[in-house]
């Protein structure tokens, strides 16, 4: 029996999530998997309702095209994958949407920021490793 059954992957089209997303789908295809992809769009910070609803409906579409891109290395490795935008913070959400799809690893893509500056700012991905109560791999 595979031992990851349910990988989840946070993909936001950077070249470190795509490297996270390869790895992710080569794992998945390899185990027999199921892969989850999920793309987390930020709220903005600041602005009116109608305002905020409208950049969120525009950064939703975003990301559903950015997922759609991956859709035809999918199908290639022949991996039954789920894709799927969320809005909220990064790290909270694909920590939830793990929980919530009961996967067994989580793969988040290292932003390749200098130490002092992830040590100054954390990151979506050391911010995963430390709340995620499961197995996370971080792709440099």
């Amino acid at each position: 029996m595979s031992r990851y059954r349910k990988i989840l992957v946070g993909y936001d089209g950077s070249a470190a999530g795509r490297k996270a997303f390869d790895a992710a789908l080569d794992l998945a295809a390899k185990e027999g998997g199921e892969l989850y992809v999920l793309s987390v769009a930020r709220p903005p910070e600041v602005g009116d309702d109608v305002e905020t609803e409208a950049v969120i409906e525009n950064s939703r579409h975003y990301h559903r095209r950015m997922l759609a891109e991956l859709k035809a290395s999918i199908a290639a490795k022949g991996v039954k994958a789920h894709l799927e935008v969320t809005v909220g913070h990064p790290a909270e959400q694909i920590i939830y949407d793990a929980d919530r799809h009961g996967v067994d690893l989580i793969v988040v893509g290292d932003r390749g920021r200098s130490k002092l500056a992830r040590f100054l700012l954390g990151s979506v991905s050391k911010q995963v490793v430390q709340y995620a109560g499961l197995p996370v791999m971080v792709v440099r």
